[in-house]
Parts: C-alpha cells; structure tokens; sequence
C-alpha cells in the first residue's frame, strides 16, 4: 500500500513541474498604451512584438473651405469681407485657383513647396497679416492669442498689403509664401488673419507632400477640400 501511494505522489509531482515549465515557456505578455503587445521570457527578454495601433487624425481637423469669424466687439466687416487664395503647382487658374473672393468657398488644400498668394477683399491697405500655425482644435486660443514668431507651432506669416507699386495692383495677390518640405511637416495648419495684431478669421487647411496631389483634377481637388 505505502509503494502504490508514493507512485502516485511521484506521478503527480511530475504533472506538477511539467505544467510549471510549460508556462514559463509561455512568457508574460503586456499592452502598452500605444497598442503595442510584447512578449517576454522568463528571462525578462522580449521574443516579439505586434504592434496594433490604427493610423487616425489625432487633432480630428475637418476642411470647410470656411473662415471662422472671430466675434471681437471692435472689429469692422469691412477688414475681410472675403478672401481668395491661389497657388502655383495646384489646381488650374478656371478651378480652385480661380474662385471667387469669399468666406464660406475658400482654397484650404495646398503641398509643401507651393507659392500660395492671398487675394483679399477689404478696405484696409496695411495691417493684415497671415499666420501659418499647427492646427489647434482649441479655436477659441486665437481670440486673445499674443501672436509672435516664438509662438509654439509657428511655420510662417506673410504680411497683406496693397500692391501698389504693380502694373495692375488690383489684380496682384497681395502677399505670398510656402512652407518648405525639409523644414515642416505635411498635416493640418491652421491660417489665422490678424488686423493690427488681433485675430480676425482663422481657415483650417490641410498641407500635401511635394507631388501629392498636383497631378488632380479640379473635381478632385474640390472633393478634398469637403473631406
């Protein structure tokens, strides 16, 4: 009797480390916060890693082609009753590039490299500037914002004023620029007009690689900027 009991003793003694060992074969696993699962031994040694994260709009930007209005109690209409923008590796002159000066139908997709001019409507000849910042999805920062090229996410400014020196000025853009591919990123912008230093109208807009879409047509192009 006491040799069949220490047979079975030993039987389950073997089951026991068999079962231990296999789960240390198994290793730990663990989900980082950017969905990232890793495997490690019983050594501490990582065997694989599977990464899962989605690639998705982290500021959750969306094109409008819209100016939104910054409400200030002092400012005239007449600062910016409307805008058109133009570029010269985008689109075509009877597309995108030709609309009609507006605050609601705007140009808002562009590519890095790309000479972008601004055709205002307003009264004002002087104090209009351009800011070229990093989306913000807090639209609201710019109402008392203290612009300056120190600013977090600054890329660029360009200043309007009336091209009175051209042949025919009332044709001329008023003010141009580009973001230079080696020194900005491709992704959302946003393009904050300012009168006398404070914000009067912001444009979201979306940047391109070099080449991205300069080969679309119009239709293309307009069906971008309603993403």
């Amino acid at each position: 009797m006491k040799r069949i009991l220490a047979i079975v003793i030993v039987v389950i003694t073997v089951f026991v480390l068999a079962s231990c060992g296999t789960g240390n074969n198994q290793g730990n696993t663990t989900t980082t916060n950017n969905g990232t699962t890793t495997t490690t031994n019983s050594t501490g040694e990582k065997d694989t890693t599977k990464t899962t994260e989605t690639t998705a709009n982290p500021t959750g930007a969306k094109l409008t082609g819209s100016l939104n209005i910054i409400n200030l109690e002092d400012r005239d209409p007449s600062v910016l009753r409307g805008v058109r923008i133009a570029g010269n590796s985008v689109g075509q002159a009877t597309g995108i590039n030709g609309k009609e000066s507006s605050l609601t139908d705007v140009r808002c997709i562009f590519e890095l490299d790309e000479w972008i001019e601004f055709y205002p409507d307003t009264d004002a000849t002087y104090g209009l500037r351009v800011w070229i910042l990093k989306h913000r999805d807090d639209q609201s920062y710019y109402n008392t914002c203290k612009f300056s090229d120190l600013m977090p996410n600054f890329a660029n400014y360009c200043d309007l004023h009336y091209p009175e020196d051209a042949e025919n000025p009332d044709d001329w853009y008023w003010g141009n620029f580009y973001l230079h591919h080696e020194d900005c990123e491709t992704g959302y912008y946003d393009f904050v007009f300012t009168y006398e230093g404070k914000a009067i109208a912001v444009l979201t807009t979306r940047f391109y690689k070099v080449g991205e879409i300069s080969g679309k047509s119009d239709a293309e192009l307009e069906a971008l900027m309603h993403e």
